[in-house]
């Protein structure tokens, strides 16, 4: 027998309609979670692809990060939707094919280089090691591969004429979320620095203000190798030691440990000296704005009369101001010229920058050390004094934002089914065999 003989012949299986039921919910499934996180976070998606990009020489397409990642967020999502409800059963398994066709040998790559650590494939949400990501995407064209034979032999949850009503609904969808993501602040943040998260202990800081600097750790270097000591047993710097840093004891290498259900974070803010300041700059004030610089150079001018309005506010309110940025000293020096900041800038490692908030700039509220709330600085609304700076974040509920999306996507994509399906529902009710009169005398 040939092999389309041996499809034929087991598409009425019951078995392998169950499966296919099954590799459907699967398959589209996985692209369904993968194009929703890449939608809840397109900063964090735009990043990642730029690092692609860079991985593979073409900084030259970096303008197109954002666009490629909310358009390969809604196209996953689409076509997973698609795959699910079975609805364009061959087209839209030919499109996810080709999406593999695409990402599977990049994928490769990556294992086999490492050129770009995490595939960013399930955004912050999922992450799997390069080697576990190709696996992943070998797995998924053989499930493709089955729907292909087999999809057509089970019928969609939606009829043909409806079917762009869905992908309709879906992509809309997909762009609110990511509206709501690169706009405001992710509707659901997987990342380290949720709201809640606790960035500095007051109670170290109380600790050093008692102790002096005999909590300190001091770090000395001579011959190029570094040594601790501690206040009683420093070195004779005429002995070749170099001071190079110190440390508080109770923060391990100079950062405030964070720690964060399992998962131990640090973070690290350093003056223009490259001195560790970050407890002293987390601790000074129980009130404290952090304005966050992923990319100094590219903040307009514009922003700064947003910035020194929050600045002025946030004073008014005995609330101590903070810039944090991975930029140079010169771009630090150039936006205060621009923006005539007076509030304190410091550098700070780009990657923990973009993960503690999203935006460039981004606005993190802290009170006793701990995140309060965090959006970007265009999401907020013009801050007049005085300003309650705890209830500044007030109008954005993401939980009540994501719980509303949801179940409008839900109930549209119901009321659609009811609207296409209820004439099958009227015609078997109206066109069942009624029992005959001798029927009737046998019952």
């Amino acid at each position: 027998m040939t092999i389309k003989a041996i499809i034929n012949a087991v598409k009425g299986e019951t078995w392998c309609r169950l499966l296919t039921t099954l590799m459907r919910l699967v398959v589209g499934g996985l692209f369904v979670f993968s194009g929703f996180t890449k939608a809840v976070d397109p900063w964090g998606t735009c990043y990642k692809i730029t690092d692609y990009l860079n991985a593979m020489g073409m900084e030259q397409w970096g303008d197109t990060a954002l666009f490629l990642a909310v358009a390969l967020a809604a196209l996953e999502f689409m076509v997973g939707m698609a795959i699910v409800v079975g609805a364009y059963r061959t087209s839209s398994l030919i499109i996810a094919l080709l999406m593999m066709a695409v990402m599977t040998p990049v994928t490769l790559w990556l294992a086999i280089t490492d050129a770009v650590p995490d595939c960013g494939c399930f955004g912050d949400a999922l992450h799997l090691s390069n080697w576990a990501t190709f696996f992943k995407n070998i797995l998924l064209i053989l499930g493709l591969i089955y729907l292909l034979m087999f999809n057509k032999s089970l019928k969609g949850v939606y009829g043909p004429a409806v079917h762009w009503i869905v992908m309709a609904v879906s992509f809309a969808m997909v762009m609110a979320v990511a509206y709501y993501g690169y706009f405001v602040q992710p509707l659901i943040d997987y990342r380290p620095y949720p709201v809640g998260t606790r960035l500095a202990d007051m109670n170290v800081a109380d600790t050093e203000d008692e102790n002096g600097e005999d909590d300190f750790i001091f770090i000395y270097s001579r011959d190029g190798v570094e040594q601790e000591f501690t206040i009683d047993s420093l070195p004779d710097e005429e002995d070749g030691w170099e001071y190079v840093t110190r440390y508080h004891a109770r923060r391990p290498h100079g950062k405030v440990i964070i720690q964060n259900g399992a998962s131990p974070n640090s973070i690290a803010i350093l003056d223009e000296e490259g001195n560790d300041v970050t407890l002293d700059v987390l601790t000074r004030n129980r009130h404290m704005v952090l304005l966050l610089f992923p990319d100094l150079p590219e903040v307009g001018a514009l922003h700064s009369f947003a910035l020194n309005e929050l600045n002025d506010a946030a004073l008014v309110a005995d609330a101590d101001v903070v810039a944090l940025t991975p930029a140079t000293a010169q771009e630090i020096e150039q936006w205060k010229d621009i923006s005539m900041a007076s509030y304190p800038i410091y550098n700070m490692d780009d990657s923990e920058l973009k993960m503690i908030a999203r935006g460039n700039p981004a606005v993190v509220y802290l009170e006793d050390g701990t995140i309060k709330w965090k959006r970007t600085l265009t999401s907020l609304e013009d801050v007049e004094q005085p300003v309650e700076l705890n209830r500044l974040s007030d109008d954005y509920d993401a939980d009540g934002i994501m719980t509303r999306l949801m179940a409008a996507f839900l109930l549209a994509l119901l009321a659609i089914l009811i609207l296409n399906r209820s004439h099958l529902v009227l015609r078997h009710l109206f066109t069942r065999k009624k029992p005959t009169t001798k029927d009737q005398t046998t019952i």
